[in-house]
């Protein structure tokens, strides 16, 4: 585990606030005990959720995409260790794992790749090696039967995370074959052509190698669908999807019910459930957007597929705190909100009590 930071009590306690007649997430979640090792510790754990960082953003430079996502992490966990421990959300029954740390492979490919082909090329195999680390971790949570809540870096991310919670969940029998579903809300399809990888292209790599098995995205732009990648989707049969134009400017279906036509589409088996925050208007993120969801659809979202769909993961992706001299926490405390609302939510589930 050459670049995951495993975080201990003492290491939660200091990002949350204590208070006189309060009592906050922080001081509830779990956390690895520091006597034990990992991964026993973990299956040793009575948490449903496992929640981890991958506050990156070499993914997304390598598809030509604006730094940033690699700043939202620490945001997020400021502000949601400080939301209050209640009788709708506890925090009990979730363990703050970690984070990656791949500053040294950005140190590196910065500091030595100077033309643009080079530094696109260094970005790309750095992002085969955040795979495979990435893998090794959702592995082993998948494994012990434990949702992983994924937050912060590129969408390139899903790729490993599809693949490893799928072979976690075929070696404890859960499933037949390593294959999940997945459902992304998204303004991309994130569907590129096998060119290398990044950001663009994780569910393409996903279901080339087998891990990926139906695959619905709810709210992609008619304005960035690329037709070499249109003509893939419409011959796929395994592939459903909805667009922004089509739920808000055409009006043919509401959001509502374009989201529940992704988790009818998927309900056949594990569901990972993805939200790009590029698909959120005027979002700080790697290609922030004038037009697009609002922050209420987006929770909306999260509520309805983490209770109707059977939840393999969540992954909230490509949100900035800071990018390009813009700082805005207020990123951090929106993704707060979604995690809260799917944790909320996964409660009432029938699948996985």
């Amino acid at each position: 585990m050459k670049h995951f930071k495993f975080y201990n009590k003492k290491d939660i306690l200091s990002l949350t606030k204590v208070r006189r007649f309060e009592t906050h997430i922080g001081e509830r979640i779990q956390a690895l005990p520091e006597e034990n090792g990992w991964p026993e510790s973990l299956a040793q754990s009575n948490a449903k959720y496992v929640l981890l960082g991958i506050p990156e953003d070499i993914g997304v430079q390598a598809n030509y995409g604006l730094p940033g996502a690699d700043t939202c992490w620490y945001p997020f966990l400021n502000h949601f260790l400080n939301v209050q421990s209640n009788d709708f959300l506890t925090g009990e029954n979730l363990l703050l794992l970690g984070h990656f740390d791949f500053g040294d492979l950005k140190y590196l490919i910065e500091n030595h790749a100077y033309h643009p082909d080079e530094l696109i090329d260094a970005y790309r195999h750095a992002v085969v090696n955040i795979d495979e680390e990435v893998e090794n971790i959702l592995k082993v949570i998948a494994y012990y039967n434990k949702i992983p809540i994924v937050v912060g870096g590129g969408h390139n991310n899903a790729y490993p995370i599809i693949k490893g919670v799928a072979k976690g969940l075929h070696k404890n029998g859960a499933i037949h074959i390593a294959q999940i579903n997945c459902i992304n809300l998204d303004a991309h399809t994130d569907y590129r052509p096998l060119e290398g990888r990044h950001s663009g292209n994780p569910f393409r790599y996903a279901e080339n190698d087998g891990y990926l098995g139906r695959y619905a995205i709810v709210g992609i732009h008619e304005n960035y669908i690329q037709q070499n990648v249109l003509n893939d989707i419409h011959q796929n049969h395994f592939i459903q999807y909805n667009t922004y134009e089509d739920i808000f400017i055409h009006e043919k279906k509401n959001f509502i019910q374009a989201v529940a036509q992704a988790t009818g589409f998927t309900e056949d088996t594990f569901t990972g459930i993805e939200l790009d925050l590029d698909s959120i208007e005027a979002t700080l993120s790697s290609a922030r957007t004038p037009c697009g969801i609002n922050s209420l659809q987006a929770r909306q979202y999260i509520n309805f597929v983490a209770t109707d769909a059977k939840a393999a993961y969540l992954h909230i992706c490509e949100g900035a705190c800071i990018q390009n001299g813009i700082q805005d926490n207020i990123t951090g405390k929106l993704i707060s909100y979604l995690v809260s609302d799917f944790l909320k939510a996964n409660a009432e589930n029938q699948f996985r009590k």
